[in-house]
Formats: structure tokens, C-alpha cells, sequence
């Protein structure tokens, strides 16, 4: 097993790096460059941040984590993470493990009250990791698509 990947936040100039990572979990992103618009252009001057794990050697994230900061009545300050995935050959090997410890870390670092992150109901797998990791379901996420 290759050693313990480097985590480190992306910057605009590299915000290509996740697109491998995040492609697995968002496929609907059709290439490397609209998901590259759509985060530099959209999602942060909205406040969305990107962080990497790389493993040595490697150009691109093993694993990436999307996240923004806000406030709401209901939770505080909070850090709620919109997108994380790890690359199928990279899994485990503790990428989203340490991913989850540097997210914890920034929203501690932060002054956030709460963390949050919404996740499929199919993704099991992901739904033990959260909860291993200290998370808990509190509700239910409702939604209506009004448009595609």
C-alpha cells in the first residue's frame, strides 16, 4: 500500500486535480473543464472550497472533499460538505478518513457550531463511514427538481 496521502487545499490553479475524484460521484459532469467552470466560476465566489488527498507521485486528488461555509437559525455557523469521494482504486487506504479529520479540523478552526453533509440513501457504505466517524442521521433532506 503506497504511504499516507498528502491533504492539501485547491486553489483555483488547481482545481482540475479533483475532477477524477469528484467525476466518480458526480456523473453528470460531462468533462474536466465544465466541472473546472463551474467550481471557479459558480461555486467559489459563493464561498465552495476544495481539498485533495494525493498520494506520492500522483498528479491527480486520490480523494476530494467540496465544502462551503454558512449560518442558519437552525444550525449556527456550520461547514457543510457538498461533495466527497474517493477514487475507486484509491479506497481504502484511509483518504476519506483523513479528509474527514482535516474538514473537522477547518470547521473547529473556524469557530463552526455544526457539521453537516447530506448523503444518497443508497450509498451504505458511505452512510457506515459517516456514522463511524462521529456523524448521526438527524433528519430527513426533502427536495423537488424544478428544472434540469
Amino acid at each position: 500500500m503506497p504511504g499516507m496521502a498528502d491533504i492539501r487545499e485547491l486553489g483555483a490553479a488547481e482545481t482540475r486535480l479533483g475532477f477524477a475524484a469528484i467525476r466518480e460521484l458526480r456523473t453528470d459532469l460531462e468533462s474536466e473543464d465544465e466541472f473546472v467552470r463551474r467550481v471557479d466560476e459558480v461555486q467559489r465566489p459563493e464561498g465552495y472550497r476544495l481539498v485533495g488527498a494525493f498520494e506520492e507521485g500522483a498528479e491527480d486528488a486520490a480523494a476530494v472533499a467540496g465544502f462551503r461555509l454558512g449560518n442558519s437559525l437552525a444550525w449556527g455557523h456550520f461547514l457543510y460538505v457538498d461533495d466527497l469521494v474517493t477514487r475507486e482504486a484509491y479506497r481504502s487506504r484511509g483518504h476519506a478518513g483523513a479528509l474527514m479529520d482535516w474538514l473537522v479540523e477547518e470547521a473547529g478552526r473556524l469557530g463552526c457550531d455544526q457539521f453537516h453533509l447530506d448523503s444518497g440513501t443508497q450509498r451504505h457504505d458511505a452512510h457506515r463511514f459517516y456514522l463511524s466517524h462521529g456523524l448521526h442521521i438527524p433528519g430527513f433532506h426533502f427536495a423537488r427538481v424544478l428544472r434540469r
